[in-house]
């Protein structure tokens, strides 16, 4: 496909919306009373997390099928998809009777699967393969030439990025004057569509990529110059967790964005614990990752004007343990350590009785007894009340001569023991 350098037109992102007109909901605009406090301004949430398909993918993909001339849709379609875009893709090939074909990681949520194929009913094949969106793009680009099957995709095509421009539409509609706007990427089809809009209709507000720290594709692309891959990245939020922004996307972006955030995974799992315990909001990794933003732009929202929008709800509850964890490890409040305990009755008991705080909690515990005369090194989780406690605990095993090496910080043991 041929690349666009110039910003998806407004005209054409209003044609999207006349396509999606009884297909995907217009979702509300909710000014957030606790977070408008918190930041001394006034937050808008443009609830995604509602959408029909519990994000804005139906709008892009929609758009996308809706375009084919019926001899291309007579063939059927195919996608890739870490979760959402496939149940957009499904959602439209029900709707519209279409057979389509659906590749996902083999490490998709099973909440994400399900839902996938309750959209798409009889219509739509599922097949798992590889660990990343990237892994599942492939294998469905391969199928996508060998059986002539019209390939979707989930944001580097430019009848996509006019879909998901929609949210922007909608946006605009409801509030003028905004300030800024946070937007989670991962491709980069919501920010191309949605910054296009704004770039045309708003120039003033302030558009602000967000992504997860451990995939900053985008980041990475404008330090470029490019889109490159990223050799690595922490999969967690699977709904942005991508190697590579589109090509496309990028094109359009580079001209548009604002600023880029990098969001760490244990912000967002803080992030999706709060909306959740506070606002009664139910977000996916992904969904969190403009509201976790506002913690790093907290001095220059202070009296504007500011939308998050909060791209998703499809979490598994099963990730909620991982969630809650990676959250305390973030605010500093639980700990795992190596720790060598000395080879005499009672040296659990002295650590437990004198070296933990009145609060401090042991979470885990994991030993192994070599012999009688050697003593196997103890992995121990501890949870604290408050991070302050974390230097008497420090100061406590030095007193008495624990000998421990704390692993939150060392990435390669953390992954081997946590």
């Amino acid at each position: 496909m041929e690349t666009k350098e110039a910003l998806i037109s407004v005209e054409n992102i209003n044609k999207a919306a006349e396509n999606l007109v009884g297909v995907a909901m217009h979702t509300p605009l909710q000014k957030n009373l606790a977070l408008s406090e918190k930041y001394a301004c006034e937050v808008y949430l443009k609830r995604e997390d509602l959408q029909i398909v519990r994000s804005y993918k139906i709008r892009g993909a929609y758009n996308k099928i809706k375009s084919l001339s019926k001899e291309i849709l007579a063939k059927g379609v195919i996608c890739a998809s870490a979760g959402n875009h496939a149940q957009g893709f499904a959602y439209s090939c029900n709707l519209l009777s279409i057979h389509g074909k659906v590749y996902m990681p083999s490490t998709t949520p099973k909440q994400k699967l399900e839902k996938v194929k309750m959209f798409g009913k009889q219509w739509v094949e599922v097949i798992l393969t590889g660990d990343t969106y990237d892994d599942s793009y492939k294998a469905a680009l391969e199928v996508s030439k060998k059986e002539g099957l019209e390939f979707i995709h989930p944001f580097d095509d430019v009848k996509v990025i006019e879909g998901q421009g929609t949210v922007g539409k909608e946006i605009n509609e409801e509030l003028k004057n905004i300030d800024y706007i946070f937007i989670p990427v991962g491709g980069g089809g919501l920010a191309s569509g949605l910054g296009s809009y704004y770039k045309q209709v708003s120039p003033t507000t302030k558009l602000i990529g967000v992504e997860p720290k451990g995939a900053p594709a985008l980041k990475q692309a404008l330090e470029e110059g490019k889109a490159i891959e990223l050799k690595e990245i922490d999969k967690f939020v699977d709904g942005a967790a991508v190697q590579k922004v589109g090509d496309i996307t990028f094109s359009i972006i580079k001209d548009l964005i604002d600023d880029v955030v990098l969001v760490p995974e244990g912000k967002v799992c803080s992030t999706i614990l709060s909306l959740y315990n506070e606002e009664a909001i139910v977000v996916e990794p992904a969904g969190a990752l403009s509201v976790a933003a506002l913690d790093f732009y907290k001095e220059q929202i202070k009296g504007k004007t500011i939308v998050c929008v909060v791209s998703g709800s499809n979490n598994d509850i099963d990730r909620m343990q991982e969630i809650k964890e990676r959250s305390l490890i973030y605010e500093g409040l639980k700990h795992f350590f190596i720790i060598r305990f000395p080879q005499r009755p009672g040296a659990l008991k002295e650590f437990v009785s004198k070296v933990l705080g009145p609060n401090d909690d042991i979470t885990r515990f994991e030993y192994v007894k070599k012999n009688a005369r050697e003593s196997g090194p103890a992995m121990i989780g501890v949870e604290l009340k408050n991070k302050e406690d974390y230097q008497g605990l420090l100061e406590r095993m030095k007193q008495y001569g624990i000998n421990y090496t704390d692993i939150n910080d060392d990435p390669s043991l953390f992954q081997y023991f946590v």
